[in-house]
């Protein structure tokens, strides 16, 4: 497997947004990620290879020399190309621009390089890195034939020329001229940095939920509730549960904890160094989270937890991220505190940015436990009489039932105990631009059911690990802006709002299959409206 080392100099100091002075990140076992792994390629020109900026926006001021397969190379036969501009290597004049993303071709003339695996050396000036030298490994290998590939224009991929281009490739390969999947109703580039390759839309039917009102800290009000679906009766069902907390007063729902997580972990040479690392790390934390906020405006650390096993340990690096969802933003955080952890702890023997156990996209106990993105609880009383007329159970009967699903749901292996939560905030992530791969883990629920002493029923819900946005991402997309224009949920701030509202939809679908279940009205109800004849 090619494998690269780099060694560095520690760079200036930085300053974060909010004009705090924080040192800067140089590890070496990062600055070894500059390197693009799969790049070296070779002609009857000579070779080139890439080098692409992994960490922070800098600055190439020189190039001091090159090794390949330790023999030199002179820098006369070296050049650079950044942005499509070529720059000879012996003379940068000011220096090339690094930014963040940006990939730097080295080229070099000479003759074609075997296949098979060679060793580069590299010494080179960046600021604000410093002086840095790359002793790498990678492989030539054999041209293979070219296949057909999906039409891109780099300078404007979402350009009409580019998007008809991947149209009439689709109707090459594949026999099919679609209508509906072109039919849009925005400038595709509006999509830019949502997705790429675009051909066209997903056109999910929309139904409206409600009104619903909500008693939040934040959400007070009737909602209306865009709910995007290709299942029958669901909408109808949440219809009905709403309908019934609405009698009773409204659906009361509060968000108790708000964090976003990255996970990486360490590896030492026995546990007793893993161990003291954490002590060390706990030790540090202020300094840590001036390193890791200086990369963002609005995240901020709040806590790193650590878990030992083996001579592993695991870090949870927990931000708050304002109205994002964060996942990104916490990611460019935490490897920025890696790095200056890394300068300072020189016990480590290897690094990965993540271990798995931030659990992204994954249901998981550790986040039930101790929050991904919001933990929000919704809840409510519901008189007997309005189980009795809107929903025709009994509040003992619901109760019961949901003690027969938590046995079912323990003798499932089940990490929650929720009926259908994944049905709510599927439709309205979809509906409002949020990642829709999060369903997995923000649909894990708790629920609690009791007969109150005066003969009522109380339930609530718990979503521990609901990850969403007002900002960011697709919330931006010009169909899921007018859904949370719909929801009250654009201004800044808004994102606890949105939190309430999900919440308390989940509950009305809750209560709603529920008493379905408990008066056999289930299957009669999907006869209804779930049959698409």
């Amino acid at each position: 497997m090619p494998a690269t080392q780099i060694a560095g100099s520690a760079p200036n100091e930085r300053v974060n947004r909010a004009g705090r002075k924080v040192e800067p990140m140089s590890s070496p076992p990062l600055l070894g990620r500059l390197y693009t792994m799969g790049s070296l390629v070779t002609d009857d020109h000579g070779f080139q290879f890439g080098v692409k900026n992994r960490l922070f926006a800098a600055t190439l001021v020189g190039v001091d020399g090159l090794v390949m397969d330790g023999i030199e190379v002179s820098l006369a036969e070296v050049t650079l190309v950044s942005d499509g501009v070529s720059v000879p290597a012996d003379d940068l004049g000011v220096g090339i621009a690094f930014p963040l993303r940006a990939e730097v071709i080295v080229r070099v003339a000479g003759p074609r390089l075997a296949e098979g695996q060679h060793e580069l050396e590299v010494s080179f000036r960046a600021e604000p890195f410093g002086d840095l030298v790359f002793e790498g490994r990678d492989v030539v290998v054999a041209a293979s034939p070219m296949r057909p590939a999906l039409p891109r224009d780099l300078d404007d991929d979402q350009s009409d020329a580019a998007v008809q281009a991947r149209r009439g490739f689709l109707a090459e390969h594949t026999g099919v001229t679609p209508e509906h999947l072109f039919a849009g109703s925005f400038d595709p580039h509006e999509t830019r940095g949502n997705i790429e390759n675009f051909v066209g839309v997903a056109q999910v039917p929309i139904g409206l939920a409600g009104p619903l009102l909500v008693n939040g800290e934040r959400a007070r009000g009737e909602f209306l509730i865009p709910l995007a679906t290709t299942e029958g009766t669901l909408v109808a069902s949440y219809n009905r549960g709403m309908k019934a907390i609405n009698l009773a007063g409204g659906v009361t729902c509060t968000v108790v904890d708000d964090r976003m997580q990255r996970a990486p972990v360490f590896e030492f040479d026995d546990a007793r160094q893993s161990r003291d690392f954490c002590h060390w790390v706990n030790d540090h934390q202020a300094e840590i989270a001036a390193v890791a906020e200086s990369t963002t405006s609005i995240g901020k650390l709040v806590e790193i937890e650590c878990y030992l096993a083996s001579r592993l340990a695991f870090l949870r690096f927990d931000f708050t991220t304002g109205d994002a969802a964060g996942q990104n933003m916490v990611g460019r955080a935490t490897f920025a505190a890696c790095s200056w952890i890394l300068e300072r702890m020189p016990t480590v023997r290897r690094f990965w940015l993540e271990a798995n156990f931030a659990t992204d996209k994954k249901a998981s106990h550790v986040n039930m436990m101790r929050t991904r993105g919001k933990r929000v609880t919704a809840e409510i009383t519901l008189p007997r009489a309005v189980l009795a007329r809107v929903l025709r159970v009994s509040p003992e009967s619901l109760h019961e039932h949901a003690n027969v699903a938590n046995i079912g749901s323990f003798l499932s292996g089940a990490n929650n105990n929720g009926l259908h939560a994944a049905n709510a905030i599927a439709a309205m992530f979809i509906a409002t631009g949020q990642d829709a791969a999060n369903v997995a883990e923000s649909s894990a629920a708790v629920v609690h059911t009791e007969v109150t002493s005066g003969g009522d029923f109380y339930v609530s819900i718990t979503l521990p690990s609901l990850i969403l946005a007002t900002h960011g991402g697709g919330t931006g997309l010009p169909t899921q802006r007018e859904c949370l224009e719909i929801l009250g949920c654009t201004e800044r701030g808004s994102v606890g709002k949105l939190a309430e509202i999900v919440a308390g939809t989940v509950l009305a679908g809750e209560i709603s299959l529920a008493s379905a279940i408990s008066s056999l009205d289930w299957v009669s109800s999907h006869e209804q409206f779930g049959r698409n004849r």
